[in-house]
């Protein structure tokens, strides 16, 4: 017996000794799938399979790499590098380069990036008169993109009734228009997009029988990793190619298809048994990565899906302990939970900051999270995304609420003055920040007090006279008033509101991430109970404090990992928190329509729960801030799902500071006389003052169209009750009202469109 085949169980070597036909390894989590396929590619190579006639493909750069590399190791020698492993694109691009002129195109085409492509398609709106704030080039640019990916051209996309119709719902008809003119730029410039590395390979594939000969001929064994995440025109290449001899060898788990929103489809690996008739199915069960207890909610919680492969992870590892079930009053108490059973873990058990992960379904949610541990001093590293402070739309609104407190703050003045645009393009701006230097004096001094004629002057004195308004509001509001106000009055919220495709709506999130932070500032008592300095200088110290710790320069080599769980796909950790487990939330609300996207939910939490090896922590908050007011929450479905033998329940009360015998104080103890997490809890949750009692919605309560409401009517908040609605100001799209509650709630200031009211009379 070969060294290389050593080690491994009986189903793995099934399946890489299995040579002619069509193979489907079915691959747990945990269950060493990339040991499989490198050492099936090895076999092949020891048993006279030429390197030249191997085509591997992945999914990132990094697997392709560790395949070659686990290839060479095996064979003792440099033969792998002769071997097609590579990404979709990278491959592909390889092969369009020596048959580009079929296409028309020259072999040294340039690739768009995605930035790029952005750039020549807002560049295409404006040729074509039309308004780039409605047809944003993000969101043009994944309609092109999801047609490709479902290999549908310009001529196809305009005679499709069903996505014309689509267009016009959005009232977007010429996004055809656009498609068809950006095709043709990037063809006129000799380019490809990403999307066009994998449509314009099916379209020689298909146009060209000697090309497709000649690559059917060249791959005998073609083998693709994470098959449950290809798209239709991967699925339709794939096929192709193999269609001569039919060695293809797909490995995948569809419990782990976690991207429809890339345009993946999990039917791809559904349906692989219907492609061929004598394909061999091997399944890898045995996992080597978690405990039984992590393994059996694992099992519990998948067998709820009704589409999928049927199949049972089971594992020689220890039992483990339970699933911590933490349910806390709030968000912020959530993060604090977690802090403190990071903090307690690694006292306990002596894990490192790079042992612990934290789990969550959507970027705003770090927030809360990376304050925590900023306070318990415990590094962290955002894994897949970039610090809650640091995103763009974040550092936009800090920006213009920074100018307000300080307007001699020229970086933050350049970031906003055209943003939203107003008219004050780039060339004003030099002419602006010359002056400033000549004269010498503060950028805000030369707008403020120059009319500068013929430089977009009444732009500038808009912006002026609205800064100046903001700042009337400093010494007679809080900071979530002016907040609110500058958020409103700026255009910036509307901005991001505006924009529906799916980076759009999460930059719209994370702003109202933001505004719920100041929002719990302004709320949050002292020491004392009572309220003190809620200025928004106040708030944005606190915040540059927060943010601008410096951290130690190997921080990254040890610390904690915080990342959407589309993200984890792939890692694994000794630790894991799932957080943020509310309906509405995990499940996302846009899931709860069909079953299909369900069950998309149920995988994610699936892989989610499978990235922890030895503890697992799943959490959920009562209640967190959304729009600006306090959401009561529910449990998510999918925690009744959890077998109840491997939960070990917890709560924690509300705090917001460490409470007597809490961590401050757990650091004066022995290691022998710490108190359990629970019992803090426990001591946390009698020392809170108990909430106030939350009004019971009508039975049937269906909230009511929002344009019906005016002054003097009684409505009904689920949370708040009966109020009577003072004022409403704002626009159509962003309506304000002013609404007395009585006693119990005194008057709120309510964003018509997403508060939930009904009216009583």
């Amino acid at each position: 017996m070969q060294n290389y085949l050593a080690g491994l169980n009986e189903q793995q070597r099934i399946a890489v000794e299995h040579r002619e036909g069509p193979l489907m390894i079915v691959a747990g989590a945990g269950s060493g799938k990339t040991k499989v396929l490198t050492t099936r590619i090895a076999h092949l190579m020891k048993n006279g399979v030429d390197a030249f006639n191997i085509l591997a493909l992945t999914f990132t750069n990094k697997a392709a790499a560790e395949m070659k590399e686990r290839v060479e190791k095996a064979l003792g020698n440099n033969e792998a590098r002769n071997l097609f492993i590579g990404t979709f694109h990278s491959v592909f691009a390889r092969i369009l380069r020596s048959e580009a002129t079929k296409l028309g195109y020259p072999s040294n085409f340039t690739i768009y990036d995605t930035d790029d492509a952005k750039a020549i398609i807002k560049s295409i709106v404006n040729d074509l008169n039309l308004d780039d704030k409605h047809y944003k080039p993000a969101f043009v640019y994944n309609r092109i993109s999801a047609a490709k990916n479902n290999l549908i051209d310009y001529v196809m996309y305009k005679q499709d009734s069903q996505i014309q119709l689509e267009d016009a719902r959005t009232s977007r008809p010429q996004i055809a228009e656009i498609y068809e003119y950006y095709t043709k730029r990037c063809f006129k410039n000799g380019a490809m997009d990403f999307d066009d590395l994998l449509f314009k390979m099916y379209q020689l594939l298909t146009h060209f029988p000697d090309a497709l000969a000649k690559y059917q001929g060249r791959f005998h064994y073609i083998m693709i990793d994470e098959y449950q995440d290809t798209n239709i025109a991967q699925y339709q290449i794939i096929k192709m190619l193999g269609a001569r001899n039919e060695n293809i060898c797909v490995v995948g788990d569809d419990a782990q298809s976690i991207y429809s929103f890339r345009g993946a489809t999990v039917q791809n690996i559904l349906q692989f048994q219907d492609d061929y008739e004598d394909v061999k199915v091997v399944k890898l069960e045995q996992n080597y990565r978690s405990t039984k207890t992590i393994i059996n909610v694992a099992n519990q919680i998948i067998s709820n899906n009704k589409h999928q492969i049927p199949k049972e992870l089971w594992t020689d590892n220890k039992g483990g302990e339970k699933i911590i079930l933490a349910r806390t009053l709030t968000d912020n108490d959530e993060g604090r939970f977690v802090a403190d059973a990071i903090k307690e873990q690694q006292m306990r058990n002596h894990y490192a900051n790079k042992d612990f992960a934290i789990l969550y379904r959507t970027n705003s949610q770090s927030r809360s999270f990376e304050e925590s541990l900023r306070r318990m001093n415990i590094p962290y590293k955002l894994v897949g995304g970039i610090s809650f402070y640091q995103r763009k739309e974040v550092k936009d609104f800090l920006a213009y609420l920074r100018l307000v407190v300080n307007t001699q703050d020229e970086e933050n003045l350049k970031r906003i003055i055209n943003y939203p645009a107003r008219g004050i393009g780039k060339t004003t701006l030099d002419k602006i920040l010359v002056k400033a230097n000549e004269l010498n004096v503060t950028v805000w001094q030369v707008i403020e007090n120059s009319e500068l004629p013929g430089m977009g002057s009444s732009a500038i004195g808009n912006f002026v006279m609205m800064i100046k308004s903001f700042q009337t509001l400093l010494e007679k509001q809080n900071a979530y008033e002016v907040a609110f106000a500058v958020g409103k009055n700026s255009g910036l919220v509307q901005d991001l509101y505006n924009d529906k495709s799916v980076e759009g709506l999460a930059r719209y999130e994370n702003v109202q991430e933001l505004l719920n932070s100041i929002k719990e500032f302004t709320e949050t008592p002292d020491e004392e109970g009572e309220l003190v300095d809620k200025s928004l200088g106040s708030y944005l110290q606190q915040i540059t404090l927060l943010t601008d710790i410096d951290q130690d320069k190997n921080a990254d080599a040890d610390a904690v990992k915080l990342c959407t769980i589309h993200a984890a796909k792939g890692l694994e950790y000794p630790c894991v928190f799932v957080v943020g487990m509310e309906e509405n939330l995990f499940p996302s609300q846009m899931s709860l329509y069909d079953r299909e996207s369900l069950e998309e939910e149920r995988r994610l939490f699936y892989v989610a729960v499978t990235r922890a090896k030895e503890r697992l922590w799943i959490s959920y908050a009562n209640s967190r801030y959304r729009f600006g007011s306090l959401v009561q929450n529910d449990a998510s479905r999918f925690i009744e799902e959890i077998p109840a033998a491997h939960i070990d329940r917890t709560y924690t009360g509300a705090s917001n500071r460490p409470a007597p015998g809490g961590y401050n104080t757990m650091m004066n103890q022995s290691f022998d006389k710490l108190p359990s997490l629970q019992k803090l809890a426990d001591k946390l949750a009698q020392k809170s003052a108990p909430p106030p009692p939350v009004h019971q919605p009508t039975i049937n309560f269906t909230a009511d169209d929002a344009s019906g409401m005016a002054v003097g009517m009684t409505v009904e908040h689920q949370k708040f009750g009966l109020g009577k609605i003072l004022t409403i100001e704002g626009g159509v799209n962003n309506k304000i009202a002013a609404i007395d509650f009585g006693a119990g709630h005194g008057q709120k200031k309510i964003m018509l469109n997403f508060a939930k009211l009904r009216i009583v009379k």
